[in-house]
């Protein structure tokens, strides 16, 4: 059986993932990245990560055709190293983990990761054009374009979060750009957005549930936003379907009734077209599929 690994750094956790090349799990694991962002801690949070390769390696080594890595920040133009990623993970830009694993490895960002996960073997498999959503703590995402993930010059191509939808708005977002949606629609800016009433959209759909009138107000617009950002993707991408993955996808009915209705009004349908626009398949583990499986597609 030929497999695949793929390995997702995160902040928090270091997944691992082996699956096969239909998407079947075969096996997977975690471990904690621990502090990460002192010139001290590097050498520990690698070592974590290598220790999971080699404890995957060891029980399917001669298995293993393919190896990914997902990890945040924007990889480089051979997909060899994430080259820029300031502020987190510690000797993590620039680093060849290829030489560290000692064969070949796949670099991917973690947003264009989870797309990869969703169109080879989830919500988006067999579509020649998709885009993803990640909602978050931020709002990321990701291109495929005939059937290939489109990362763009620089390898920055995907940052649907940081796009305007209000240019007049005088904050602006970690990439200078002025109320993007990431802004809009990020748990990260929901105290800002509810003057402090609410800590998190988990709470904020709690009293929208509730019909608390302030909430209902705020969490609608914030979808409303979220139409219109849709639509004018579809306008400049015209995808064959919207995959939207991340926490805030757990609102469930509570965001995708609500979504559908702004979309009816705001989407431009020439001819009947329409997206679809679907929920994530994969969750946590996301980052680690979707970097087996651009490991699988780049390694033929």
């Amino acid at each position: 059986m030929a497999l695949s690994i793929g390995i997702d750094i995160g902040g928090t956790n270091i997944k691992a993932i082996i699956v096969d090349e239909q998407g079947n799990r075969i096996h997977q694991a975690t471990a904690p990245t621990g502090q990460h962002n002192r010139p001290e801690d590097e050498q520990r949070w690698k070592g974590a990560v290598r220790d999971v390769f080699i404890g995957l390696k060891k029980e399917f080594g001669s298995e293993v055709k393919a190896v990914g890595l997902s990890a945040p920040g924007i990889a480089n133009a051979d997909n060899s190293a994430i080259h820029t990623m300031p502020g987190r993970l510690w000797g993590l830009e620039h680093f060849n983990w290829s030489e560290f694993f000692g064969e070949r490895v796949w670099v991917l960002n973690d947003a264009h990761s989870a797309l990869m996960a969703e169109a080879r073997f989830g919500a988006a498999k067999g579509k020649k054009h998709a885009v993803l959503l990640t909602l978050g703590t931020g709002v990321g995402g990701g291109v495929l374009i005939n059937g290939e993930l489109y990362q763009g010059m620089g390898q920055v191509a995907g940052h649907l979060g940081h796009f305007s939808i209000n240019a007049t708005d005088a904050k602006l977002d970690s990439t200078g750009s002025p109320g993007s949606l990431e802004d809009a629609f990020g748990d990260e800016t929901v105290p800002h957005r509810s003057h402090g009433r609410f800590r998190s959209t988990f709470e904020l759909v709690q009293a929208y549930q509730r019909g608390d009138h302030f909430a209902t107000w705020l969490w609608l617009d914030s979808v409303r936003k979220l139409a219109v950002a849709i639509c004018t993707i579809g306008n400049i991408f015209s995808p064959e379907v919207v995959v939207l993955g991340g926490g805030i996808t757990k609102a469930d009915d509570d965001l995708f009734k609500p979504l559908a209705d702004f979309m009816e009004l705001y989407e431009w349908r020439p001819g009947g077209k329409q997206v679809t626009i679907l929920k994530a398949h994969f969750n946590e583990f996301a980052g680690a599929v979707g970097a087996a499986g651009f490991a699988w597609q780049m390694s033929k």
